[in-house]
């Protein structure tokens, strides 16, 4: 599987922190070289570790492995886009000390990737593997992603306790989320239902972001929010329903959610 220029820094970086832990922390020596240590690159690792979440005694770690290795070998754009991802954690999350946590502990960077699968696997044809991968995920992280959602690169899925994305969601790249987000229809509607988040938005805890409406580019979803209505490119919306209170300037890579509402 090859890496890129970005990939081969984050595998070295990745693989320094593993031994430092190792060297620390005695206790995770065995649980440290079985999820990275044992692995050749970063890839490996995504794959042992989404496989082993979601591993049942009826559909084993071992067939998932080798499932996610058929879709890096048939769309290198996966491989690409979790490596965004891990470093939109790292630059995003204060709470993430070394690029090694989100891969061994962050269930919101997990089901990221297992979703990667299960959209892969749909758009192959195999809708019913699809489906069940999306479901072990929900149960494994209680983050639920229908398998159909188009989801960019460079996502932060911050806690991600909750988040529920329908399955004509789209997420362009650089969007960060945090727990209890929904992105959902308003009824019974069939076809083109779901939210389209735009580049480098941000979508604050328990918001609820309904219909076939856009989030533009840049703009801000204030924590607790009802989105009902498409919302400007670099705008900040709050309430239930929302309104357009002030601007937003880089939500995503600022994580601010504090702002000056428009009196």
């Amino acid at each position: 599987m090859a890496t890129d220029q970005l990939g081969d820094q984050l595998w070295d970086r990745i693989c320094r922190e593993a031994r430092a832990v190792v060297a620390a922390e005695p206790a995770l020596a065995s649980f440290v070289y079985a999820s990275v240590l044992a692995h050749d690159s970063l890839e490996r690792v995504v794959v042992h570790r989404v496989a082993a979440a979601l591993d049942h005694p009826e559909v084993p770690a071992e067939l998932l492995r080798l499932t996610y290795e058929q879709a890096l070998a048939g769309d290198a754009g996966i491989a690409a886009a979790f490596r965004a991802d891990l470093d939109a954690v790292d630059e995003r999350d204060p709470a993430a000390g070394k690029l090694l946590e989100p891969l061994l502990y962050f269930k919101g960077f997990a089901a990221i990737q297992a979703h990667r699968l299960a959209h892969w696997l749909w758009n192959h044809s195999r809708r019913d593997l699809a489906a069940y991968i999306q479901s072990r995920s929900s149960a494994a992280f209680g983050i639920d992603i229908h398998p159909a959602a188009r989801i960019g690169k460079g996502i932060m899925l911050d806690h991600g306790t909750g988040v529920v994305i329908g399955e004509t969601a789209v997420i362009d790249d650089e969007v960060s989320i945090l727990q209890g987000v929904t992105l959902g229809g308003t009824g019974k509607e069939h076809g083109d239902r779901h939210p389209k988040i735009r580049r480098g938005v941000m979508i604050g805890a328990g918001a609820t972001v309904l219909g076939n409406i856009e989030i533009g580019e840049g703009a801000r979803v204030a924590a607790g929010s009802v989105v009902l209505r498409s919302v400007p490119a670099g705008k900040t919306v709050a309430g239930i329903p929302s309104k357009i209170v002030g601007d937003a300037d880089a939500p995503a890579h600022s994580m601010d959610q504090v702002f000056d509402p428009v009196i």
